[in-house]
């Protein structure tokens, strides 16, 4: 384990991987920290450099006061990157995590050489979506919504029970700080990218699950219309995070994408 205060914050990471290939960086969804990528990370690591970071409030991170706006998360990442001296990097995120991404990649292109963009989108959700969840979220705490939240996250056949994945992550939304939680609900609330993604040019994936119910495939198709010669490819038996339902069906894609982009290809 890793931490550091970067940008006022104390920010927990963790590298992976392969010294001297190609960076990778992986930033993760609201109400999760970076074990969810696990199973992706096991299957690229032998040929990638591999940065996993929880944003501010999740996982090991600090949780500060609420409010925050994407533009924290968005600095605390370039950050984090400024202090592992990391540039041209791609950076995979997922929900909020592929928001951080849009806007690293406006606000610190050279950071960034390619965008992998997992169940997300420009603008997610409306105010009084939020409003409510962040009103909720304060007085009532996060397990009183979490059905709703796994009902989205997750399909029918892995929200069982006896499954002991479903549990544990269960167990990671609920735990999730209050702060953390509702101050990144204020961020996206307040966060609208379609101008600023509208003008990326870079190589762009866009990947979504089939039944997904927080990005739902046509608003990831849409976003994917957003950015010059994006890919849109749909996961098969997944919801809002088909890194944990699909991992090597994600793998696969994301894979794919970066070899037929890398700079030799």
């Amino acid at each position: 384990m890793r931490f550091v205060r970067v940008n006022g914050v104390v920010i927990h990471h963790e590298i992976r991987g392969t010294v001297g290939k190609p960076v990778l960086v992986f930033s993760n969804s609201l109400g999760t920290d970076f074990r969810i990528w696990d199973g992706v990370v096991a299957r690229l690591e032998a040929d990638y450099r591999i940065v996993l970071y929880d944003k501010r409030g999740h996982g090991l991170s600090e949780a500060t006061p609420q409010p925050y706006a994407l533009a924290d998360h968005v600095d605390d990442l370039a950050a984090l990157l400024d202090h592992l001296d990391i540039s041209g990097a791609t950076i995979i995120g997922l929900s909020v995590g592929g928001m951080i991404a849009q806007g690293l990649a406006t606000w610190h292109p050279h950071r960034v050489s390619r965008l992998v963009l997992c169940d997300t989108a420009h603008k997610i959700g409306t105010d009084d979506l939020w409003n409510n969840r962040i009103e909720a979220v304060n007085t009532k705490g996060i397990a009183a919504i979490s059905d709703g939240i796994l009902e989205r996250w997750f399909t029918p056949a892995f929200r069982s029970p006896d499954n002991a994945d479903f549990i544990g992550y269960t167990a990671m939304l609920t735990r999730t700080t209050v702060d953390g939680y509702a101050g990144t609900g204020f961020a996206l609330r307040d966060a609208d990218l379609t101008e600023s993604t509208g003008a990326l040019k870079l190589p762009t994936l866009c990947i979504v699950g089939d039944h997904d119910g927080s990005t739902p495939p046509d608003l990831v198709r849409t976003l994917a219309g957003l950015i010059e010669g994006a890919r849109f490819e749909i996961v098969k038996d997944a919801g809002h995070l088909p890194c944990i339902e699909q991992p090597e069906k994600t793998a696969a894609l994301i894979a794919d994408f970066l070899r037929s982009t890398a700079p030799d290809a």
